[in-house]
């Protein structure tokens, strides 16, 4: 459940990334609920999930590793406030955690971009290291031995950021890739974003590695159909490593100030 980082805090964001802080500097963002998915549709997620098993009941402790890698789109300008995450992660889908590593594309007042992380329903953290429209980003959620190690790389930028965690309650039921309107409340309007690709997705559940159309497991692509905004998965590429969410550019463009702590899923 990505969070996204309050527009009160967006100049202390730019300060920080600016002096490259350490990690144990980060800010933490209050948590928001774990919205669920019904089956191809969420109110504020698009994009991939896979299960082992069945999309009703998934199998238990399956997942243990889950990488993607994107663009960081630029944002257009909006009316008001627009927010969205891009992410990979593990669980979420149909169960309450979510460990999860990605990257912010939002317009508040400017274009705003940011890396993060998050353990839900813990607080997300700043990844202290700056990203820019254009960057190629490689995320990775693994599992081995009781901890999660959340892993980004901006190869544009040639940076990479790693930590380990632990969530004892974590049923590792999901691997996700997903594009994300955030929580403050409510369902924050969705950024326009234009269309991000996925490429080299895989995951691992059990004792197999593959792409999401593994026929080792089972996929769904997810629409967004609720909130402020729509945004809709296209079809698998042939081996299924990669495809594309496109923001519908139909949509409300909702807006406006709000203050506290938002939040993602």
């Amino acid at each position: 459940m990505k969070r996204f980082l309050a527009a009160t805090l967006l100049s202390i964001l730019v300060t920080l990334l600016a002096a490259a802080v350490p990690a144990s500097a980060a800010t933490s963002l209050a948590a928001g609920p774990r919205i669920p998915v019904t089956r191809s549709t969420s109110s504020n997620w698009s994009g991939y999930a896979v299960v082992e098993g069945n999309l009703t009941n998934p199998g238990n402790y399956t997942v243990t590793d889950v990488k993607g890698e994107w663009i960081v789109p630029a944002v257009s300008k909006s009316h008001g406030s627009t927010y969205s995450a891009i992410w990979v992660g593990i669980d979420g889908y149909s169960d309450s955690t979510v460990e999860q590593i990605g990257t912010e594309q939002d317009w508040s007042g400017g274009a705003v971009y940011y890396a993060w992380y998050e353990m839900y329903p813990n607080a997300s953290y700043l990844i202290p290291n700056a990203i820019y429209p254009g960057d190629k980003m490689t995320g990775e959620v693994s599992y081995a031995s009781g901890q999660f190690t959340l892993t980004l790389s901006d190869s544009t930028q040639g940076w990479s950021f790693s930590i380990s965690q632990t969530a004892s309650s974590a049923l590792r039921q999901s691997a996700e890739w997903i594009v994300e309107a955030p929580w403050l409340g409510k369902i924050l309007p969705l950024a326009n974003f234009g269309t991000v690709t996925f490429t080299g997705a895989s995951a691992t559940l059990g004792n197999t590695t593959g792409t999401i159309s593994s026929s080792s497991w089972v996929h769904d692509a997810i629409t967004m159909v609720d909130g402020t905004a729509t945004a809709t998965p296209s079809s698998l590429s042939t081996d299924g490593s990669s495809f594309s969410v496109a923001y519908s550019s139909s949509s409300t463009q909702g807006g406006g100030g709000h203050g506290g702590n938002p939040h993602h899923k």
